[in-house]
């Protein structure tokens, strides 16, 4: 179904359209034809969105409606409108553009490339330790096969037990341990999401979810994020009550790439509205464990949920570290046995010294997660000040938690920067990773996971290229990288 736009919704997304700089001396058409073809480029407005009418937009803007025609003519002349008479007009981009979000190679290791696409941090000094403690209990399940498709029972329990903490009483049936939080998406979107099922994401949203959701071959809809503000709630639940998904794909906490934190009014409105929709709620939790700023934290999303609308996953690859592919499902009983059917035919279980690894890191959490909390708030504060000190036009929020900068350039360049950056050995994430369909070109992923040293010395070889990347030659092929 095709999402609409009201004139008052899609007024308060262009803001201040007739005030943007340099478009004093333009025509009112062409600027607001302009503000449109930026909340495009951003994500902000989605594609295939069709927009209110022009009576109705000129209304919501105070201007003539010749000037919302002329506008709209402008749209369709540069490929940003398609309109049908009697119909409406829907947004797209000139020439059917696309941009593919999956099919990712990794590279070959270079030491001496500073790499900014993965947002992941080293392990922890308590790793080791733990691993020989896991080592010394592993005699314990060597009698038997070692599959424990729900997990090892200890380790669901632990799981279970941070889940009640937060104020969402669990139990470990209600616990699905997985390899990684990739592999928990990837079964719950093989039970809940039919081939070609209608689901809704953020943009930007987590690029490794967009490649799952193609896998499955979903029609996927869009909602935009502000990069101040964040989510708008009467968007987000009006694209839920147009659409009606089979399943809404969201990160509210310290959301990947934003970093923006989803209020407990937005979350409680979110899951009335997905039970009154029939949607499922599927809720990555990957960064709940890394608030930076000693804010207090809003319930989690399942605390709202009475009738089984939200699955939960979570993992330890953030605030723990990514090799330890750990990862978990909670959602009611029920749907725990049948993930559990499902994941014997992909992996049969997840490694049993893993697990137990991933115990005894879990009874060491306090230290662990406080220690990564101050590492990651003296990166991300490095990080920002060299951004302010050199590249001062480009605008951010800095984040309150998570491991992401997400940054708004001085132009759509985002792919051809990143081309640029790996000249001078920095590898990039661009923005149209995150999106759909060639979107978000100006926009960047800056993660704050490496050391403080790496960070400043990436915005420095990336400010270098910038100002050359006018006058830069054409680009050349390269290999795509891993994002993660």
């Amino acid at each position: 179904m095709t999402t609409s736009v009201r004139g008052d919704q899609l007024a308060r997304l262009l803001g201040r359209w007739h005030a943007l700089p340099g478009r004093r001396r333009s025509p009112d058409y062409a600027a607001l034809a302009a503000a449109v073809r930026g909340l495009l480029s951003d994500g902000r407005l989605a594609l295939g969105v069709r927009l209110p009418a022009e009576r109705e937009l000129a209304e919501a803007l105070a201007v003539s409606r010749t000037t919302v025609s002329a506008a709209y003519r402008n749209l369709r002349e540069t490929g940003h409108l398609t309109s049908r008479r009697g119909a409406g007009s829907w947004t797209t981009l000139p020439h059917g553009h696309r941009v593919a979000t999956s099919g990712l190679w990794t590279p070959d290791d270079d030491l001496d490339m500073i790499d900014l696409g993965v947002a992941a941090s080293a392990g922890p000094v308590e790793l080791v330790p733990a691993a020989r403690a896991a080592a010394d209990d592993l005699p314990r399940y060597l009698g038997s096969a070692g599959y424990h498709p729900t997990g090892l029972p200890e380790l669901r329990a632990a799981v279970a037990e941070a889940y009640s903490v937060r104020g969402v009483p669990t139990s470990a049936e209600q616990i699905l341990i997985t390899s990684g939080t990739q592999q928990a998406l990837d079964l719950v979107l093989r039970l809940s999401v039919p081939v070609g099922a209608p689901v809704l994401v953020e943009t930007p949203t987590y690029p490794n979810a967009l490649a799952a959701l193609a896998a499955r071959r979903a029609r996927i809809s869009t909602h935009g994020l502000d990069i101040e503000a964040g989510w708008d709630g009467e968007m987000l639940l009006g694209a839920l009550r147009q659409t009606r998904p089979r399943m809404t794909y969201v990160i509210p906490e310290f959301h990947n790439p934003t970093g923006h934190l989803m209020p407990a009014s937005l979350r409680e409105r979110l899951v009335a509205t997905a039970h009154a929709t029939g949607t499922e709620l599927i809720v990555d939790e990957s960064f709940v464990d890394l608030p930076l700023d000693g804010a207090q934290m809003p319930p989690p999303v399942a605390v709202f949920d009475r009738h089984s609308r939200v699955t939960s996953i979570g993992g330890m690859s953030k605030a723990y570290w990514g090799g330890l592919r750990i990862g978990w499902v909670r959602a009611s009983a029920p749907v725990v046995q049948r993930l559990a059917a499902i994941r014997v035919g992909v992996d049969m279980a997840s490694p049993v010294l893993e697990q137990l690894v991933a115990v005894h890191l879990l009874r060491l959490s306090a230290e662990i997660v406080a220690a990564r909390r101050a590492q990651l708030r003296f990166r991300r504060d490095a990080l920002v000040a060299e951004l302010r000190d050199r590249l001062p036009e480009w605008r951010f929020i800095t984040p309150a938690g998570g491991v992401t900068l997400w940054a708004e350039l001085d132009g759509p360049i985002s792919s051809a920067l990143s081309r640029a950056a790996e000249d001078v050995g920095v590898r990039l994430a661009p923005g149209p990773r995150f999106g759909l369909d060639g979107t978000l070109e100006r926009f960047l992923r800056l993660p704050f996971t490496l050391p403080a040293d790496d960070l400043v010395e990436a915005v420095r070889r990336i400010a270098s290229v910038r100002h050359d990347l006018d006058h830069a030659p054409g680009p050349s092929w390269r290999t795509p990288a891993v994002i993660a």
